[in-house]
């Protein structure tokens, strides 16, 4: 029997019966999982809803419901337990039950009746374990006050015995913040200004309200598995046709409608664009992972699979490419068994699907699929409550400003409406779906692009409808104002500790290739910026001084020239002006189109700016014949028995095979003839410099150092 079955039987959620599993010891179940045969009695009798601690029917029938039936009874009862004449009250009584182990009867104590109950002290009730406080980066001592408890001049006077002196407005770093917070016994989480905005948000959800959604599915995998082609199969429509170097370069959000609506967010398949892929799968419901049927599984593969399992999320396989005559979808399923992905034909717990986005082949079993895991989730949402969600992409565009395609997941958003997402806010003037439509309103799980914004947002930021346009600007700007007191607080010396200022210090000594970055999309960017934080920095490092969204203007290329930096545009252009100017500082100002080539560049200007290696050639060797001392030091009279010795080349003497002498040959005669290099097979005086002791049988070996360019 599966989760969903049972649970239709008893008339509950499919949930309910996973907590009881859970509870029950049985972890990591879906709702299409079988429950164990020995667990469904005991499910059946708690009516879908074991509870922690719970006993099977029979023993509970021995046992009272109260909760004091666990515990054994008190030596003593205060007189509100006791009749008067001292026994214990018939109601009080029946509460006192055997436990299940034998016990003696509980020893009744008689209390005078003068004697009035002793109140309960609270150090008899243990205290329960302090919750981390949340604070926001930046905090002053005054506001980080309001939050202990604690008055703001005591704060400093903290930090001030601490060696740090702060006024009560002026914002702490973390670790000062960390600091205080020890000092009053309190643990804090330091978080984000708009998380500590939730702190005192209501999040309670009325479940009569709750309405089915379309459930939001993100599409994964391998770069060239297909999964735009796929996507564009069941959309019937052409969205790879348009990507550059063949991948998909923003992720976008996507309806179908048969025979339900379903939400598919497209994610790029490359590793640059990892942590685009781990939001995609942080807003989901269901994750689609895509594996060609030829190939199998690949690094990014499992890349994917593992951002779906900390999302998480139910996985379907949709085994690509089965048209092939190469394709072997058998071997795929071997493969992700061998990652955890039990196929439900093997008696696991994951549905594969075998389909063809060439040939369309399995399509509508792929939806049915989704839909089926969709019913078993009973995804639902408000749609009368606030609208809230996530930006998945935001860019500039010229004709119509900032635009963010939002993706809501809690409520409906409308025309109007007052948004505040991230540092930046909107009043939402126009929205359009997925086909350039315009829409008045956009329910839960439905993707918009949105136009209305004062600056564009970060993608992955979350957003929140606010009541007025007043109110999310005044949100936006406190959350700039925390951004930057905590960017101060982070850079004002001191704050850091012992060992990372000796880190710092170490890190200033190395090159730095600095960096102004402008994309067209903020995705696309964030990638970049990604990618380049995953290069080798041990000997040199990448510092990105600017980034941001639109053309590159003539700030950008005076930031360049002042700092030495490179300006890398993808798929944007500067304007004239700003062209001008980098042709006359003469800024490095380089265009790309295609991600790789602007990494693949900036990996080589690394890589030149790279120490190179230095390895040891070997010019000559000569033996040590005879030994002449002149007034101007000793001459080793030397026979040539290997390459070339030439005069002022570096230079060891080895004697008995172990090095005495490393420096350079100061002088180098033929007979009475001072010569620049003698050949095998010839005989020649050899001055070493700065060194006398040269006996007879010694080797002096002459070499140079040469540099070899190094890579990434």
């Amino acid at each position: 029997m599966r989760v969903h079955e049972l649970a239709k039987e008893l008339g509950i959620e499919s949930k309910d019966v996973l907590a009881s599993l859970e509870v029950m010891g049985y972890e990591s179940r879906t709702a299409s999982s079988t429950v164990p045969e020995e667990a469904v009695p005991r499910i059946r009798a708690a009516g879908g809803k074991v509870k922690p601690g719970s006993k099977p029917k029979a023993a509970a029938e021995k046992a009272a419901e109260a909760p004091s039936a666990r515990k054994k009874a008190p030596a003593k009862r205060s007189t509100e337990t006791t009749e008067g004449n001292g026994q214990v009250a018939p109601d009080v009584a029946a509460q006192i039950v055997e436990p299940e182990t034998a016990a003696p009867e509980p020893a009744v104590v008689e209390i005078p009746e003068a004697e009035p109950a002793p109140a309960p002290t609270p150090a008899a009730v243990p205290a329960p374990a302090a919750a981390a406080v949340r604070v926001p980066h930046g905090a002053s001592a005054q506001e980080l006050g309001e939050r202990l408890g604690a008055e703001p001049n005591e704060i400093v006077k903290i930090l001030l015995l601490a060696g740090e002196m702060v006024t009560v407005t002026q914002p702490l770093s973390d670790p000062a913040i960390e600091l205080v917070a020890g000092e009053l016994g309190r643990t804090v989480e330091i978080v984000a200004q708009a998380a500590t905005e939730a702190d005192t948000e209501d999040e309670d959800v009325d479940p009569a309200r709750l309405r089915p959604r379309p459930p939001v599915v993100t599409v994964m995998g391998h770069v060239d598995h297909g999964k735009t082609l796929l996507l564009d199969a069941i959309r019937k429509t052409d969205v790879a046709g348009g990507e550059f170097g063949g991948i998909t370069q923003h992720i976008g959000a996507y309806q179908v409608h048969r025979p339900r609506e379903v939400t598919f967010v497209d994610t790029p398949g490359h590793e640059a664009f990892t942590a685009m892929r781990a939001r995609g799968a942080n807003v989901t419901d269901i994750v689609v992972l895509v594996v060609a049927a030829d190939d199998g599984v690949m690094p990014q593969t499992v890349e994917a699979l593992n951002h779906a399992k900390a999302a998480n999320v139910p996985i379907i396989v949709a085994v690509n490419k089965v048209d092939k005559e190469e394709a072997d979808p058998q071997r795929v399923r071997q493969q992700l068994s061998e990652q955890g992905l039990i196929p439900a034909e093997w008696g696991g717990d994951t549905e594969f699907v075998d389909v063809s986005a060439k040939s369309r082949q399995n399509l509508d079993a792929l939806v049915e699929t989704i839909l089926v895991v969709a019913d078993l989730l009973e995804v639902k949402a408000d749609p009368g409550a606030a609208p809230r969600g996530v930006a998945l992409e935001a860019h500039l565009d010229r004709g119509r400003g900032p635009v963010a395609t939002l993706i809501v997941l809690r409520g409906t958003l409308r025309t109007g409406d007052a948004l505040v997402c991230g540092a930046t806010w909107c009043k939402v003037r126009a929205m359009f779906d997925e086909n350039g439509q315009a829409v008045s309103e956009a329910g839960p799980a439905k993707p918009v692009e949105v136009l209305g914004w004062s600056e564009v947002p970060e993608a992955g930021d979350d957003f929140k409808g606010v009541e007025d346009e007043k109110v999310a600007r005044n949100l936006a700007h406190d959350r700039v104002t925390h951004a930057r007191a905590a960017d101060l607080a982070a850079s004002r010396p001191g704050s850091s500790s012992l060992t990372e200022l000796l880190r710092m210090a170490r890190e200033g000594e190395l090159p730095s290739l600095n960096l102004v970055i402008k994309a067209d999309v903020q995705g696309t960017l964030e990638a970049i910026v990604d990618a380049l934080d995953k290069l080798p920095q041990d000997e040199v490092r990448v510092q990105v001084l600017h980034r941001g969204v639109g053309g590159i203007n003539e700030n950008d290329i005076s930031l360049a020239a002042a700092s030495g930096a490179i300006v890398i545009g993808f798929n944007v252009r500067p304007d004239p002006n700003a062209r001008e100017l980098a042709e006359k500082e003469g800024v490095d100002l380089r265009l790309y189109r295609v991600i790789y080539q602007a990494l693949d560049d900036i990996r080589a200007a690394l890589a030149g700016m790279l120490a190179p290696d230095e390895t040891e050639a070997e010019l000559g060797r000569a033996e040590v014949r005879q030994v002449f001392r002149t007034p101007r030091g000793v001459v080793a009279g030397c026979y040539v028995t290997h390459g070339n010795v030439t005069r002022n080349s570096l230079a060891r003497l080895v004697r008995d095979g172990a090095i005495v002498y490393t420096g350079r040959v100061g002088s180098l005669r033929r007979f009475k003839d001072d010569v620049r290099d003698v050949a095998e097979g010839f005989e020649c005086g050899i001055g070493l410099e700065n060194y006398q002791d040269v006996h007879e049988g010694d080797v002096i070996e002459t070499y140079e150092v040469r540099e070899v360019a190094r890579t990434l």
